[in-house]
């Protein structure tokens, strides 16, 4: 599956796009490919961020940003994890809370061994 592209375009400083024609000249890529890669890197580099990802959650829970948005910069599994956590917000209390808490059994889909240190065995 390749992914759609879109067309962008910005102005820069002058001595800024002389920077990356020249560096984009020196690894042989074209300007366009040197962007699209340092972008990649800075939004990696903020993901990881976690003064970043506390403004990001912050901004779903408020509603400021949306789901799509958390996924796309976090990945599924972090951004379930704030949809949850988003969800625990609107309730009463909001904390999620189990009525009924499942056997050890019930919750891991069978029996589950007991550990033991090795000199027990």
């Amino acid at each position: 599956m390749t992914e759609g592209r879109t067309r962008v375009d910005f102005n820069a400083p002058t001595s800024l796009v002389d920077r990356a024609d020249g560096a984009a000249e020196l690894l042989d890529v074209s300007r366009t490919q040197l962007l699209v890669e340092a972008l990649e890197d800075r939004l990696a580099d903020l993901a990881g961020d976690e003064q970043f990802r506390h403004r990001l959650a912050e901004a779903y829970y408020d509603g400021r940003v949306d789901y799509d948005t958390v996924e796309d910069i976090l990945g599924t599994e972090e951004a379930m994890g704030l949809q949850v956590l988003r969800a625990s917000l609107d309730r009463d209390p909001p904390v999620p809370r189990l009525d009924e808490v499942p056997t050890d059994e019930e919750f891991y889909d069978g029996p589950v061994p007991e550990w033991a240190p090795d000199d027990e065995r």
